[in-house]
């Protein structure tokens, strides 16, 4: 196995905590919706998932307390001994590579990729991992693949005003040239080394990998920029608006942009 740069490593070593992310500010409209998009097209359960790159077992806990049996894999052990931790709730954990994966052909009947495509910075490393999702996974089964954005430091640099900054503007320049996300004096809330997608060029790693694109939606859509709202999040009408909000733009092509995360649904063609 071919482990992650070690910037990407002390990443999620050090500079967050990839289990608490999802429950504050924007990270907590990401899981909802996260969750509502795989829910709708999960076919009726239970059923056998791999979730790879799936951290601490976020989402493994949500799909396991849906009745599904989920198969954890990822590249960080200290993610995957927390995951661990839902052993008996229908989860295992293993460490291990989304480009090479421990499990037969055709033997799953799903597959998540919410992660690994941030971190694969050559479009062949990404495509294989399509290519793996797509071999495990039985005919007509699901893979389920998150990006971040191509226009993700620019509207996030200027929501925080890091655009003044001429070492952020070089990293968003880049960005916006070819994807190629760099932070190279690991400066704290500049992400790490990562690939941005376009939108437009995600269905084409699916179609290179033998997979069918269904849709790609963006997962917060705009409502993901306006930090400040989320300190209302448990009032249960603040947080139903923004989810709308998010939901509604989610699927205009002109604005797949905007939003931080966009998520593929694609499918292993029948037969």
């Amino acid at each position: 196995m071919v482990e992650p740069p070690p910037e990407v490593r002390e990443h999620y070593r050090s500079e967050i905590v990839e289990a608490e992310r999802l429950t504050r500010g924007a990270g907590r409209l990401e899981l909802v919706r996260t969750r509502e998009i795989i829910r709708r097209y999960l076919p009726p359960g239970p059923l056998m998932i791999v979730d790879v790159g799936g951290g601490p077992g976020v989402h493994a806990r949500w799909l396991a307390h849906d009745g599904h049996t989920v198969h954890l894999v990822d590249p960080m052990p200290n993610h995957v001994e927390e995951a661990r931790r839902l052993a008996g709730r229908r989860v295992t954990a293993v460490v291990g590579d989304a480009r090479n994966l421990a499990l037969r052909s055709q033997s799953v009947d799903a597959v998540l990729l919410l992660g690994p495509l941030y971190h694969l910075t050559a479009r062949v490393d990404r495509v294989r991992a399509l290519a793996e999702a797509r071999r495990i996974v039985g005919p007509g089964g699901l893979v389920f693949v998150a990006a971040i954005s191509r226009f993700a430091s620019l509207i996030d640099g200027l929501s925080r005003m890091f655009l003044v900054d001429p070492r952020f503007r070089s990293i968003v320049e880049q960005d916006l040239r070819d994807g190629q996300h760099r932070n190279p004096d690991r400066t704290e809330h500049w992400f790490t080394t990562a690939y941005f997608h376009h939108p437009a060029e995600v269905p084409g790693e699916a179609t290179e990998a033998g997979l069918e694109c269904l849709e790609v939606v963006g997962v917060e859509g705009i409502a993901g920029w306006f930090g400040g709202l989320f300190d209302r999040w448990d009032d249960p009408a603040h947080r139903e608006a923004l989810v709308f909000a998010a939901a509604a733009t989610g699927s205009e092509p002109s604005l797949l942009g905007a939003s931080t995360h966009l998520m593929m649904i694609a499918r292993r063609p029948e037969g």
